[in-house]
């Protein structure tokens, strides 16, 4: 990857003038005759650090420079050159190039245009460390100091092009070059990381405490409204002036602070190179040591986090590197085995999605085993071999993140201690409040996706209320809020469920999944439920939806999320806490954690209820739907009637799967990418081996054109999701299926 290094001459710059004032500091150390070994040490290591940094960003003049100097160090280091001054002269004259050449970056923002490395002090450099080393004793200080003076009178005599200023004879050390007699000022300042913290946090808690303002501003109103109701119109009047006035300066407050808030954040933002770097290093190092060959491909790294995240973020990264170097890549001949390119290649990117950051870590192995995941999972008793069977794919490949889990055969220094993917989940679902998904195809490889907010400093928080009681969700999860008739609620696979757009959702009411007692019972759920309605609050996770049922909205505003206090810390399904403008501790729940749940639930239902069909049918279907949910609920109701499913996600992809397989009935929708529901059936139907087979659409699309349309594809049945009813479905199979 072409490295862009305007993103990183900043720090470079702020970097290496710090390394030039520790080295001119170690040079006048060497030349007072107080300098120990760990001085010398200290200027070597700066020196080396500067040639080290400018390399990585291809600024040559900075680098050869920087290398030279770093010679000359070493000599002294080794103890094979003597410090004199003239060799200090020269040493000074190194430094001072290194400062121009940085102050010509600083001003330049690129390598380009840097001039090229001064050749004779170069060459006066090799020379000193050249000669001396070549000597097979340490020679004296009187014996140095006359082949470097004559080192330095030779650089001395190629940069002198005009008299040497009177006021350079004061100085403490020769300088022969015309100076630009100016100061100039750093562009940047550097504070230290807990002081900027400390801001951020204070900034956070100013937001936080503007929400007693707005509060206030709500008891003024409600103050206004009992005079008027008391017939004191002229205090309400007046109160109401005040209260316009209180009202525009509490919005004006909030603007600023607003701003403040963002560009204090913006302060501790930095670039994911910092962690993509170094891990692409890693990966060649490890690829090494067991003997695979592995390029590493970085895209994104320009994406910023918060510092916080940033921290935060290196370990999982590096788990998820060793697995995908140990389990997911192949040796090069198996790869050659299977007709790929001998040197395999792992993809660290990112990209940013709204207020979501999301990191992927992909290779192009052989894939997640899953039938050595289920065996392993059986063998260690994390599942039944009865609860295996009927486990989904995506279900079986969630294993991995069980503690303790691995399917290495043998532990070795790489992996196979059962220590790893846990640790992933627990960071980024507990620490980074986001998610972590698997994709896997066999045979093509795997991508784990880190789904994760920009920043935990302040968080925009959704206040709802259920049963009485209020909670939050943070708003990266809420893809939308709805209000519904209850009409438009149906009931498929003993579960409740709406369709949005096309897609069904499952409906979970929010108090019925945190098991809230009936007796909180609210006197507003009453109300809601009277005038026939329901609030839903949609909540997004990853490519699944779930609508959360709430009596009512309370607000919706940045909030300061404050971790749990340790004792409460394993609770699943609170990710923190935060205070409202009444001083209130509210709940802010973990949207994934819900998900996890309602899933749960979800499943033991539909087992409990296959288990009754298991042998009314051995029938193998194929559902063909762009929508996560919608095929997650349509494989509900017929594995719940003993059917056997298998998902496809579009067109193209239920072609191929139907093509690979045997199946006796395909399920389609119509809208979707790729290929769309109509050109599947026509597709099929030129198969001899699905000329007869049942196909059913099941779609939106209410018009009797479309109807036409499906038929003449060759569909055997049509039915709309609007007037979907999960016994129709089942019925229309069997007569189909005969």
């Amino acid at each position: 990857m072409a490295l862009d290094i305007k993103k990183f001459v900043v720090r470079f710059v702020e970097e290496t003038r710090d390394h030039i004032n520790r080295l001119n500091d170690g040079l006048a150390a060497l030349e007072s005759g107080s300098a120990d070994k760990e001085n010398i040490n200290a200027i070597f290591r700066s020196a080396h650090t500067i040639k080290g940094s400018s390399r990585m960003l291809k600024l040559g003049s900075i680098t050869e420079t920087a290398h030279k100097l770093e010679d000359v160090m070493g000599g002294l280091r080794d103890g094979t050159l003597q410090f004199n001054p003239a060799l200090g002269q020269l040493l000074y004259r190194s430094v001072d190039a290194l400062a121009a050449l940085v102050d010509t970056l600083a001003e330049t923002s690129d390598g380009i245009h840097l001039p090229p490395p001064d050749a004779a002090l170069c060459a006066a450099l090799t020379q000193a460390a050249a000669g001396q080393a070549t000597d097979a004793a340490a020679p004296s200080a009187e014996q140095n100091e006359p082949a470097v003076a004559a080192l330095v009178a030779e650089v001395e005599e190629v940069h002198t092009a005009t008299p040497e200023p009177a006021v350079a004879q004061a100085q403490p050390r020769a300088i022969t070059a015309t100076v630009d007699a100016k100061l100039k000022t750093a562009e940047t300042v550097r504070v230290r990381l807990s002081k900027l913290d400390e801001l951020v946090k204070l900034m956070g808690e100013v937001v936080s405490s503007h929400a007693r303002m707005r509060q206030r501003l709500l008891e003024v109103r409600d103050i206004e409204r009992e005079l008027l109701k008391n017939g004191d119109e002229r205090a309400a009047s007046s109160l109401h002036r005040f209260a316009l006035t209180l009202k525009d300066d509490v919005q004006a407050q909030e603007v600023l602070m607003d701003e403040l808030h963002d560009k204090t954040l913006l302060m501790r933002m930095l670039p994911l190179a910092i962690v993509f770097e170094p891990a692409a290093r890693m990966v060649r190092e490890l690829a090494r040591s067991v003997g695979k060959q592995v390029e590493c491909v970085v895209n994104g790294a320009e994406i910023e986090l918060d510092r916080q995240m940033i921290d935060k973020l290196s370990d999982p990264i590096i788990h998820l590197i060793r697995n995908g170097i140990d389990h997911g890549l192949e040796t090069p001949d198996k790869r050659i085995a299977v007709g790929k390119a001998t040197q395999g290649r792992l993809t660290l990117s990112a990209r940013q999605d709204g207020g979501w950051v999301l990191i992927e870590v992909n290779d192009d192995g052989n894939g997640i085993a899953l039938a050595a995941v289920r065996d392993k999972a059986i063998k260690k008793n994390f599942i039944t071999a009865e609860k295996a069977a009927v486990m989904s794919d995506q279900e079986i490949v969630d294993l991995i993140f069980l503690p303790g889990f691995s399917t290495n055969a043998i532990i070795t220094d790489l992996s196979g201690r059962g220590v790893g993917m846990d640790v992933v989940k627990q960071c980024v679902i507990d620490d980074l409040q986001g998610s972590v998904s698997v994709e896997t195809l066999p045979g093509a490889g795997t991508t784990f996706a880190l789904r994760l907010p920009l920043s935990l400093a302040v968080m925009r928080v959704l206040l709802v209320e259920a049963n009485g009681l209020p909670f939050g969700f943070t708003a990266q999860y809420v893809a939308e809020l709805l209000r519904l008739p209850s009409q438009a609620q149906m009931t498929v696979a003993d579960r409740n469920a709406v369709i949005i757009r096309n897609e069904f959702v499952p409906v979970v009411p929010l108090a019925e999944l945190l098991h809230i007692p009936a007796h909180l019972v609210h006197p507003r759920k009453t109300k809601i439920a009277a005038s026939g309605e329901m609030l839903l609050v949609v909540l997004r996770i990853r490519n699944e939806k779930i609508a959360v049922q709430v009596d009512d909205l309370l607000d919706e505003r940045d909030m300061v999320i404050k971790p749990l206090p340790e004792h409460l810390r394993q609770l699943p399904m609170v990710s923190g806490m935060v205070t409202t403008g009444k001083n209130e501790l509210v709940s802010v729940l973990h949207a994934p954690a819900l998900l996890d749940v309602a899933q749960r639930v979800r499943n033991q239902a539909v087992r409990a209820e296959a288990a009754t069909h298991a042998a009314e049918n051995h029938y193998n279907v194929l559902v063909v739907d762009d929508s996560l949910n919608t095929r997650e609920i349509e494989k509900d109701v017929l594995e719940a009637h003993g059917y056997r499913v298998t998902l496809a996600e579009d067109g193209l992809d239920g072609l191929r799967k139907a093509l690979e397989g045997d199946f006796d009935a395909v399920l389609t929708d119509v809208e979707m990418p790729n290929m769309d529901g109509f050109s599947l059936t026509a597709e099929l139907r030129q198969e001899e081996k699905y000329r007869h087979t049942p196909i059913v659409i099941i779609t939106s699309r209410e018009k009797e054109a479309d109807k036409q349309r499906g038929i003449q594809a060759g569909a055997d049945a049509y039915i709309v999701k609007g007037d979907f009813d999960q016994s129709s479905l089942v019925d229309t199979l069997r007569t189909l299926l005969g």
